[in-house]
């Protein structure tokens, strides 16, 4: 089993949006980085664990544990031409991206990014790193279990 972090604009997709979801699932869509899309065609699984994160917003942070529901497919939004997703090299046998669907476990206290940056034993995180603008990262093992028992446990 492998974790992620993935963050959502919750204007786009919230916490609240996937919990109102049927089965509480919803495809991934939209991604445009070659490493987020590498991530979920070749590195995902399905049962992965996910932070659901909330970014571009006015406190961002970890708003949900959530986990991967599918292995990796076309994302339809890059054949929609009138959508802000389309990309015009795409085609439907040689798609350039790719979504995952995703399925809420618990949402949660928010887990605010400053919060994150308190704890030491996340200093290393992929998301804390200066420059980093992924909306997918890997987790590892042992910051998932420093959040998900030392942070979201607490509540």
């Amino acid at each position: 089993m492998r974790y992620w972090l993935m963050k959502s604009e919750p204007s786009e997709v919230s916490v609240d949006d996937l919990a109102a979801s049927p089965k509480k699932t919803a495809a991934w869509f939209g991604v445009r980085n070659y490493q987020a899309r590498n991530y979920m065609r070749d590195g995902m699984e399905i049962g992965d664990g996910v932070l659901f994160y909330h970014s571009s917003c006015p406190e961002p942070g970890i708003a949900g544990l959530a986990q991967v529901a599918s292995h990796a497919y076309p994302d339809a939004t890059q054949f929609d031409k009138k959508g802000k997703y389309f990309d015009v090299a795409a085609t439907a046998e040689n798609p350039r991206w790719m979504n995952v669907d995703v399925q809420l476990v618990k949402k949660i206290r928010l887990v605010s990014l400053a919060e994150l940056r308190e704890h030491k034993a996340l200093e290393g995180m992929i998301l804390l790193k200066r420059g980093n603008r992924l909306s997918i990262t890997p987790v590892t093992p042992a910051e998932w279990k420093y959040i998900t028992g030392k942070l979201i446990g607490k509540e």
